[in-house]
């Protein structure tokens, strides 16, 4: 004998149960007065107590308020997420880091939950968003050709010694590197037609910096050569040939990720979410917030996703493979086309369903 069909509210109450954040309906708990998200962490109701609605209007209509942990209607997170961007205005704007507790009083919190709060919501410490601050004070005056010494004094660093120690950290390159915007360095290029379209790769004697494709050669070189307006570019198609093979036969036929060595460039929390990408496996994809929730930066997901858009080596660090929180294709440098194909393909060679 066949069992009945799951009804509507049987399969709430088993999102309810498994406490899914991603469902889209409130509960409300009878016994209690409130209405809480499916992913609230507080103990599940009896069944008989529990009420479902689809959303808070229809929840507060029925006589119930907000729960205070799970923040339904969003109040709190905006409350918090506003502490935070006043105080990444602060640090824009300060000359020099504010201190912990001066950002913290200005925000209206403690230090600590302040400090959790921050790094939720911006992906990274105030130290850390302070010094990319400083870095991009430092790259814009070095692109302006401002004397090393100067351009640190403006950005805000004590000394050159502070930038020289990490420079990778702050510019990606040692800051006479950025100065001369990539003067003194070569980088070799090579072009094909693909199933994409026109495809250009540059390399470093690190690695590979930086591959487009699906527009002309000329607006693909501007584009590499904005990235290093004084580098040397030589087109090298034989030192390039065997990556051109392996890029190629990726968008063709892709069977497994590609693996190649890569020159990136960018702050420390960009290089993190590059390096997150990598770790997505080869025919799945994953949504902005659960790449963020797995970098244990739940609330960082709008940041995560401008990282995202700066990457400079499309398809080995695999940014095609986020997509919305519903699953539906998001924005892509290349084309919305381009990334379904792409995904596709990835799933077919892996065995997966559409």
């Amino acid at each position: 004998m066949d069992l009945p069909a799951p009804t509507l509210e049987d399969i709430r109450w088993q999102a309810v149960l498994a406490r899914s954040p991603e469902q889209n309906f409130l509960y409300a708990v009878t016994t209690q007065g409130v209405y809480c998200r499916p992913g609230c962490p507080s103990r599940p109701p009896l069944r008989r107590n529990a009420r479902f609605y689809a959303d808070a209007p229809a929840a507060e209509a029925a006589g119930f308020r907000a729960c205070k942990r799970c923040d339904p209607k969003g109040e709190r997170a905006a409350m918090q997420r506003a502490g935070v961007e006043a105080a990444m205005r602060m640090i824009e704007t300060a000359e020099t880091i504010p201190s912990l507790e001066a950002l913290a009083n200005n925000a209206g919190y403690a230090r600590h939950h302040f400090l959790r709060l921050f790094k939720e919501i911006a992906g990274v410490t105030p130290r850390s968003y302070a010094e990319s601050v400083r870095g991009r004070r430092l790259s814009a005056a070095l692109a302006e050709g401002t004397r090393v010494a100067d351009a640190v004094a403006e950005a805000g660093f004590g000394s050159e010694s502070r930038v020289y120690e990490t420079p990778g950290r702050h510019l990606g390159m040692t800051p006479g590197a950025a100065r001369r915007g990539g003067q003194g360095e070569t980088i070799l290029t090579a072009r094909a037609q693909s199933a994409m379209g026109p495809l250009l790769v540059g390399a470093t004697g690190v690695g590979i910096c930086f591959i487009g494709f699906a527009e002309d050669f000329a607006a693909l070189e501007g584009d590499l050569r904005h990235r290093f307006p004084a580098a040397r570019v030589e087109a090298a198609p034989d030192a390039l040939a065997e990556t051109m093979r392996a890029i190629i036969t990726y968008i063709e036929e892709p069977k497994e990720a590609l693996a190649l060595p890569l020159d990136l460039r960018g702050t420390a929390f960009q290089r993190r979410v590059w390096e997150a990408l990598q770790r997505i496996p080869f025919g799945e994809t994953r949504s902005y917030s659960a790449l963020a929730a797995a970098m244990d930066m739940p609330r960082a997901t709008r940041a995560v996703a401008r990282a995202c858009a700066q990457n400079h080596v499309s398809l080995a660090v695999p940014c095609h493979r986020v997509v919305g929180q519903d699953g539906s294709l998001t924005g892509y440098r290349w084309g919305l086309a381009r990334k379904k194909r792409l995904l596709e393909q990835e799933r077919a060679a892996r065995g997966s369903p559409d």
